[in-house]
């Protein structure tokens, strides 16, 4: 993620002239280089950390089509982009737009609000949205799946260990703090989960420990009482994982999914008549007074030679 936010930030030095965000022209034209360039550069990042050729976008393959052309089509042999698959990736995009003023979002905001240029504004975003605490949920599902694996892989131990209060383990990607009853994405991104898994005939543990989990979780009185149902973020880090791509790339993917939204705030913020640079208000809750002895009654200590 730190290459991917220096890389959109960078696009401000090549594209120096069309900066302005107060021209609608020049912001037009950041807006179309920013939605074209930040799916080209994550997955050059990826072929070059792999250590594969550049794969040039397909004018006729759609938006994540093309994505999923870069990361893993090679010159040495045709590329098959399965339709269905492509679909799934693309209602994972709309399903992960952005909503609310979560932390990337009002990052994207606070650095606009001082009419820098939209490519350094969106930097920002993705530098917030790699922060464990926001954009990392789907990849922590990973993590607990792989650690339910490794320990033998008994569901109902890990569906126990959650119920007790007594045991720090929580089951990652269960609930949501504004979702409170039932996240409306999951049924959703729930059908192309199960799709991509089918369609691709995918033989993986984990995946396998994710559907136990789940089935589980649902049937329990615990979680169906506590409202704790699986989130977007339970089933797109296993469609990712279906498809092949790195667990370290999950939050890239969020990233993209983000950038029209953030792109919209800002477009929304720039254009407001109103608009002042951010500056939140800070109450002091400190001492409001307190005793101390004047300096020129201290006793000053004799430094030792």
């Amino acid at each position: 993620m730190g290459l991917l936010a220096a890389a959109v930030g960078g696009l401000g030095a090549f594209y120096s002239h069309e900066l302005d965000p107060l021209d609608p022209e020049q912001v037009d034209t950041c807006v179309h280089l920013a939605i074209a360039k930040l799916p080209t550069i994550a997955a050059y990042i990826y072929k070059k950390k792999i250590g594969q050729p550049f794969m040039y976008p397909q004018d006729e393959l759609t938006y994540t089509g093309n994505f999923l052309y870069m990361m893993y089509a090679v010159p040495t042999r045709p590329f098959h982009l399965d339709p269905e698959v492509d679909r799934a990736l693309n209602r994972l995009m709309v399903l992960h737009a952005d909503h609310e003023q979560n932390c990337s979002t009002s990052t994207v905001r606070m650095i606009g609000s001082s009419r820098i240029n939209l490519f350094a504004s969106v930097s920002g975003g993705i530098s917030a949205l790699s922060g464990a605490l926001h954009g990392g949920a789907n990849q922590k599902v990973l993590e607990m799946l792989k650690y339910i694996h490794e320990d033998g892989g008994n569901i109902q131990k890990f569906i126990d260990r959650a119920k007790d209060p007594k045991d720090d383990f929580r089951l990652m990607g269960f609930g949501h703090r504004v979702y409170k009853n039932f996240d409306p994405r999951a049924l959703l991104i729930k059908d192309s989960c199960d799709m991509v898994l089918d369609k691709l005939g995918k033989n993986d543990p984990l995946l396998d420990i994710a559907r136990e989990l789940e089935a589980a979780a649902l049937k329990d009185d615990y979680f169906k009482e506590r409202k704790l149902y699986p989130n977007v973020d339970f089933y797109s880090g296993i469609i990712y994982k279906a498809m092949k791509i790195p667990v370290e790339m999950f939050t890239v993917m969020f990233a993209m999914a983000r950038l029209p939204g953030w792109i919209a705030q800002w477009k929304e913020m720039m254009s407001s008549p109103d608009n002042r640079i951010h500056r939140p208000r800070q109450i002091y809750t400190g001492y409001k007074t307190r005793k101390f002895i004047p300096i020129n009654k201290r006793k000053q200590k004799k430094s030792k030679k």
